[in-house]
């Protein structure tokens, strides 16, 4: 869909010191579209902050040397100096964390920029398209609505955003309008080797622990079409790990022959179990996790149940499991 960007233009032409965030455990493209948007905001003479309502990845540290990114604490006298909120890369509640509370309560402003088909009322303007394959699409055409030219530093930041929410350009949300956005940022000094290197080759010791754990637990289920596993709250002390190690580890249950559906059940440190759901085609786990009060894409969803992970599994692997009756 095509998106009038008008309105924001004269959101953004009231104000003059925007707050940017993204969603808890945040990823390539909720932070690289964070980091594109912020520059071209400082471009145009405002002034940003940027607020996440969880910790900022080490993964990603790289994009932010030059800025600082604060975590969200309640009661800090800085966030009231903002008059302009911009939420990217989600749309609902629950993906905010205690910063939605504060947003629950404040008058300020706020948009949303998002391709999420799951959208909460967050009293915003948003400009959602899902079909767009990441938030960094969005992104680089708020960006041009705003009349700003793009710098190396803005398109490292989008090229980021786009490859992480595309599988490094092999998911199926990837069309030749992906290949000519990535070209573009190209031409402004991306380097694609060594992004990919920063991204997938300086894995910690205790990721790769992590993540071999995942793989010894891996279970088949549904004939086949089904594999699922999981990482206890332990397992992060045990092995070194932090929760963000977890990142992307659900691909690897698509990785058998055969699977059709994935799932990773995670233990949260405040109760409850953190399910991550891909799917390769004949389920819309999207719509499976909305069921749960989760939600996200057709082949990549999310849900938080408020139950242990044993009961999370139970209730997750009998509503997937009926997609493949046996025969």
């Amino acid at each position: 869909m095509t998106i009038n960007w008008q309105p924001w233009q004269q959101w953004v032409a009231r104000h003059r010191h925007f707050m940017l965030t993204t969603h808890v455990r945040p990823d390539g493209d909720g932070l690289g579209s964070m980091k594109a948007l912020a520059r071209a905001l400082e471009v145009l003479g405002r002034q940003t902050s940027l607020v996440l309502p969880s910790s900022l990845p080490d993964r990603y540290r790289f994009l932010f040397a030059d800025c600082r990114v604060l975590r969200y604490e309640p009661g800090q006298a800085q966030w009231a100096a903002c008059d302009g909120v911009v939420i990217l890369d989600t749309g609902t509640w629950n993906q905010l964390g205690e910063l939605g509370a504060w947003l629950r309560d404040t008058p300020v402003e706020r948009v949303v920029i998002d391709h999420h088909r799951t959208q909460d009322d967050l009293g915003a303007q948003c400009f959602v398209d899902p079909a767009a394959e990441a938030t960094g699409r969005l992104t680089r055409e708020a960006i041009a609505a705003l009349g700003v030219a793009l710098d190396a530093v803005m398109a490292e930041a989008l090229f980021v955003a786009v490859a992480m929410d595309t599988g490094w350009f092999r998911h199926s949300n990837v069309r030749p309008e992906t290949f000519a956005l990535a070209a573009e940022l190209a031409r402004h000094g991306v380097c694609p080797e060594r992004l990919y290197n920063q991204l997938f080759e300086q894995n910690s010791l205790a990721r790769m622990r992590l993540m071999a754990e995942v793989l010894d637990r891996l279970t088949l289920t549904a004939q086949g079409q089904v594999a699922y596993s999981y990482i206890l709250l332990d397992d992060y002390a045990r092995l070194g790990a932090t929760p963000q190690d977890s990142e992307d580890l659900v691909n690897v249950t698509l990785a058998v022959a055969g699977v059709h559906v994935g799932l990773l059940f995670m233990e949260q440190p405040r109760g409850g179990t953190k399910v991550s759901l891909r799917s390769r085609d004949r389920v819309d786990v999207g719509r499976l996790a909305e069921s749960f009060g989760g939600g996200g894409h057709k082949q990549a969803a999310g849900v938080l149940l408020p139950t242990s992970l044993e009961q999370a599994r139970a209730t997750l692997l009998s509503a997937v499991e009926k997609c493949f009756p046996p025969g």
